[in-house]
């Protein structure tokens, strides 16, 4: 399509269709960096039955854009009407784009095609949670809004000026490890998948996470199955069993804290600065540039604060964009929502405010 003197050749590539999960793996091969939240079988991951992984495309004179998303038929909600054919798209769990994937595509002209494609499919709304790394992405022209701090540990240097960054009472921590016996086991293929995920869903279960942080077992089986090679699991074992287990994930430039587990009464023993360190030395010897420990639900908190204890300057802003397509229909899922839940159950608004408000 034409756009104000720029061309942009726009692809709606869907993860189930063969040749379009063919082609969007190969326009992710083809990128340098190679973020792993772009990637096609990542994105499926975060997809229900119901939902669309959809790999957004945009070639345009200068470049090529990559937005991947998650694509949900509102109908699915138990307060909408089942005939509904609107949708709304979101980032897959974790940072997302839009990616320039080659050269330097012009943005404007992407987003104007993107709102175009959305008003015509019906999509109400798209969120986005963007990319600690900014000069990766093309934010929307509508800007972007920083939604909270998260913390990336500069590798730079090697282990040794790593270790040297490290607040005192992290280093304090990791050596004291050493007398408690503690050792660290590698695992590139998932060979202690079911320790890991029983420590990590006992965790969960203490935490009083919400169902959406609680995985099926083909969730993990199909981590491993498709996304090998960009994810490393490590194993905290104390007298040969597994106390403590880490995943990480792996892009082309940097390792990313994904899920922990660990065991109530291994807690004491350090065992979870351990894993970060463990997991900040493999990324060293794997070439990677940052090791992302992200952030925690509330500012300032108590696992934030461990986080910034590995890279005290490593706090980095985390910005969301909140598009809204069609007010209009915004308008009347948020009155549809609010009336399903009664005033006696009015929908909550927390006081940052939840995006889009009918699924708060």
């Amino acid at each position: 399509m034409r756009e104000e003197g720029s061309t942009v050749r726009f692809q709606v590539l869907d993860a189930e269709d063969a040749d379009d999960l063919t082609a969007w793996t190969l326009l992710w091969d083809a990128w340098p960096h190679r973020e792993v939240m772009a990637h096609p079988e990542y994105v499926r991951l975060f997809a229900r039955p119901c939902d669309r992984a959809f790999g957004i495309v945009g070639e345009t004179d200068g470049g090529t854009v990559l937005l991947p998303l998650v694509v949900r038929p509102l109908s699915a909600e138990p307060w909408v009407r089942p005939e509904d054919r609107r949708w709304d798209a979101t980032s897959p769990y974790g940072y997302g784009g839009a990616f320039a994937v080659r050269g330097e595509p012009d943005g404007a002209a992407f987003w104007r095609a993107y709102r175009e494609w959305a008003r015509d499919a019906q999509i109400v709304t798209t969120f986005l949670r963007m990319s600690l790394f900014r000069e990766r992405i093309l934010p929307p022209p509508d800007g972007l809004e920083v939604c909270s701090s998260n913390v990336v540990v500069s590798l730079d240097g090697g282990l040794d000026a790593v270790w040297l960054r490290y607040v005192p009472n992290v280093r304090r921590w990791i050596r004291s490890t050493e007398r408690t016996g503690l050792t660290v086991e590698r695992d590139a293929t998932g060979a202690r998948l079911d320790a890991f995920v029983r420590l990590y869903e006992s965790t969960m279960r203490r935490r009083e996470a919400t169902p959406f942080y609680f995985f099926p077992r083909t969730f993990y089986e199909r981590l491993l199955e498709r996304l090998a090679g960009h994810y490393v699991f490590h194993h905290a074992l104390l007298r040969g069993e597994v106390v403590g287990s880490d995943l990480t994930l792996a892009s082309a430039d940097h390792a990313y804290h994904f899920l922990v587990g660990t065991a109530e009464t291994a807690l004491r023993l350090g065992t979870n600065y351990l894993l970060k360190h463990s997991a900040a030395g493999w990324a060293i010897e794997a070439g990677k540039r940052d090791y992302v420990l992200g952030g925690s639900h509330t500012p300032g908190d108590g696992l934030y604060r461990h986080k910034l204890g590995f890279a005290p300057r490593g706090a980095v802003p985390f910005r969301v964009a909140r598009l809204v397509h069609d007010e209009r229909a915004y308008r009347e899922l948020c009155d549809e929502r609010a009336a399903a839940a009664g005033p006696e159950h009015a929908v909550p608004r927390p006081s940052q405010g939840y995006f889009p408000e009918y699924r708060a």
